[in-house]
């Protein structure tokens, strides 16, 4: 994201990126995402500084389960909402860590 144009800033323990191209790529309305920001592990990816803001509550959570999970958290999150999905509900908001996530923030 930096050789991009994006900015990066140390935030509660993790670097927070933001902005740039890819930023402003996520945010266009013509791609739609509904996601202003992502956390792969202490690290923290935003579309601009406002979405880091906004996120930054729900993200430090992901960060916690990380540091619980270590390299399982991620397939235990994909398994999470593929479970999700089989039982017929959101993949997303239905999530195990997302729902811990929203719960917390």
């Amino acid at each position: 994201m930096l050789c991009l144009g994006g900015r990066v800033r140390r935030v509660q323990g993790c670097a927070e990126f933001s902005g740039g191209l890819i930023g402003s790529l996520i945010a266009s309305p013509a791609i739609a995402c509904p996601y202003r920001a992502i956390t792969l592990g202490h690290v923290i990816l935003g579309t601009d500084e406002a979405g880091l803001l906004a996120a930054r509550e729900h993200e430090q959570v992901h960060v916690r389960q990380y540091e619980l999970w270590g390299p399982f958290f991620l397939p235990a999150y994909v398994a999470s909402s593929f479970w999700q999905l089989l039982c017929g509900r959101r993949c997303y908001r239905d999530n195990y860590f997302e729902r811990q996530a929203f719960d917390r923030s």
